[in-house]
């Protein structure tokens, strides 16, 4: 567990990162936070939400973090109790963007006089422009992987690809199951924010916040749609590979069918005089070439082949 305890000229800020169960119950106590507040901070990620206390918001978040080796996204939660004079944040060191801001607090005195010397709205705007905005590298991570897959189906490779669509397709429902409620969560904090501290001359980029929310989300639902449509569009081209494999074994089959019906008739024990005749066994092989060419001609005539 890391624990850094920063205190500004009107505002201290506390990062914990990985959490365990002993200093959270010293700071439930020290602070005077709600017991069920602090136990959300210790379970794995379940949903963003907001809960308004008697001298605190306590704010549960949700963003994704993408794998570059696994090429997969999963959700990583972040944790914040806010009061007039307090920020606590606790997080689980995974989101770089907010490690990168918090140690750029901690080691820089300019800063701290920016962001703590104010109310919280200050550097919990900063917070969550942050976050959001690590999103959308994340969003052209998935862009590029559609648009090869885009490529690839075409030139041949559509089986291969079955398992990365349906790779890109779990990815964006965990986008989607993470971003889902930021928009509304945030619409909250701006009616509940005032009761705590003041964001009037913060609003407009607040509402910002949710503009790029529901960009995340447009382009979150474009992308659904457009890896859906790959996924038919593969099926189709894998349905009708095996569709032309399956008439081209049907159509051996039935040419072999009438050469096969003859060589059992010429290979009964019975006797027949025109086996006695030299080139009897040419006569044969011809007449089984001839079936198997005029069965071939007959089916390019109907187009089949």
């Amino acid at each position: 567990m890391f624990f850094h305890k920063i205190k500004g000229k009107n505002l201290t800020l506390i990062n914990i990162n990985k959490p365990r169960e002993e200093e959270l119950k010293i700071l439930e106590d020290e602070c005077q936070f709600f017991s069920l507040d602090v136990k959300d901070c210790l379970l794995p990620p379940q949903r963003t939400k907001i809960v308004e206390r008697a001298d605190y918001l306590f704010m549960v978040l949700i963003f994704p973090i993408y794998d570059h080796q696994t090429k997969e996204i999963f959700p990583s939660e972040v944790d914040l109790f806010i009061q007039k004079d307090l920020l606590v944040i606790i997080h689980n060191n995974e989101l770089s963007s907010l490690v990168n801001l918090l140690k750029v607090i901690e080691n820089n005195k300019d800063s701290q006089e920016k962001y703590l010397s104010g109310n919280p709205a200050i550097i919990l705007y900063e917070i969550l422009n942050s976050l959001l905005f690590y999103c959308f590298p994340i969003l052209n991570h998935i862009s590029v992987d559609i648009d090869n897959i885009e490529k690839q189906i075409f030139i041949g490779d559509e089986k291969k690809m079955v398992r990365e669509i349906l790779s890109i397709k779990q990815n964006i429902v965990n986008f989607r199951k993470v971003m889902q409620a930021h928009k509304t969560v945030i619409r909250k904090l701006i009616l509940k924010a005032p009761q705590f501290f003041s964001i009037i001359k913060l609003n407009i980029y607040f509402n910002d916040l949710i503009e790029y929310t529901k960009e995340i989300w447009d382009n979150l639902e474009n992308y659904k749609e457009a890896i859906n449509a790959l996924h038919k569009t593969n099926e189709a081209l894998i349905s009708f590979r095996l569709n032309d494999i399956m008439k081209i074994l049907t159509m051996i089959s039935v040419v072999l069918l009438p050469i096969t019906l003859i060589a059992s008739i010429f290979g009964m024990n019975t006797t027949m005089s025109f086996l006695e005749h030299p080139n009897s066994f040419l006569y044969v092989l011809f007449f089984m070439c001839f079936i198997s060419l005029g069965m071939i001609w007959f089916f390019k005539i109907k187009k089949w082949i």
